[in-house]
């Protein structure tokens, strides 16, 4: 009973085997996957999986990479369809102040009018930051409108993850936590509200031990959600359920 709240199921590397993926996931435990959308072409790849499969949701967005691409028009794209009830987020969007493939201004400006548009739409946000904790912070905080969503792969410190529950987020774990020198994810998986808790894996990306170095697959997650549960010393089946709860209430899972 895991969910992969953050996977990118569109992606070239799931290509060729993307059945035997989804089997190897339902097999594993998993009950759903969210598939996430990173720019226009992605999010219709995304929905249109969802629709195919009972057990996959998806969401729209552009991700940082790619905000120097996201007009209005692209945009107003995503809107139409975001009102599929397959479609259950606004994300990833966010800031990337490392690779920095858009000028951080354009992250910011298309960052925030994204916040806007999935407000107005009801919808949580799925946010991406990645050396950028600074100015993440300055825009939830100067925000007078109630944002839900959620920081995925988050790579911030435990004074970090604190403010962005207090703003009303919930803070999304990655295979990161199985690796020996991540103690800062590991201290804030340890430490934050159970109820604030999801659990991802963000493939292919970052694929915990012992399949690290290796494409990331949603069946993977239940080894992060195994070291999570080791570290806040409770049973897995306890914190498997706990963070399947948390991500059917943050997008509504079943209900739109």
């Amino acid at each position: 009973m895991l969910i992969d709240s953050h996977a990118h199921l569109d992606m070239d590397e799931f290509e060729a085997d993307l059945p035997e993926v989804l089997t190897r996931a339902l097999e594993s435990g998993l009950t759903e996957i969210i598939s996430i959308g990173i720019d226009l072409n992605s999010s219709v790849k995304a929905l249109e999986l969802a629709r195919k499969h009972d057990f996959v949701y998806s969401t729209v967005g552009y991700h940082p990479h790619n905000a120097k691409e996201a007009d209005i028009k692209v945009l107003g794209e995503l809107a139409d369809l975001a009102s599929d009830p397959k479609v259950v987020a606004w994300g990833e969007i966010g800031l990337d102040f490392f690779r920095r493939h858009s000028p951080p201004q354009s992250q910011i400006e298309v960052f925030e009018r994204q916040l806007d548009m999935a407000g107005d739409l009801g919808l949580p946000v799925i946010i991406h930051d990645r050396e950028a904790h600074d100015q993440l912070s300055e825009i939830l905080r100067k925000r007078k409108s109630h944002l839900a969503g959620v920081i995925h792969c988050f790579s911030g410190d435990y004074a970090l993850a604190r403010f962005i529950i207090d703003k009303g987020f919930y803070i999304s774990i990655p295979g990161t936590v199985t690796y020996k020198k991540a103690d800062l994810v590991r201290e804030v998986a340890a430490r934050i509200p159970l109820e604030r808790l999801l659990v991802e894996t963000d493939a292919p990306y970052l694929a915990p031990v012992p399949h690290r170095g290796k494409r990331n697959e949603p069946a993977f997650v239940k080894y992060t959600a195994q070291e999570i549960a080791r570290l806040r010393g409770m049973d897995f089946e306890e914190l498997a359920r706990a963070t399947s709860e948390n991500a059917r209430t943050l997008f509504k899972l079943g209900s739109r």
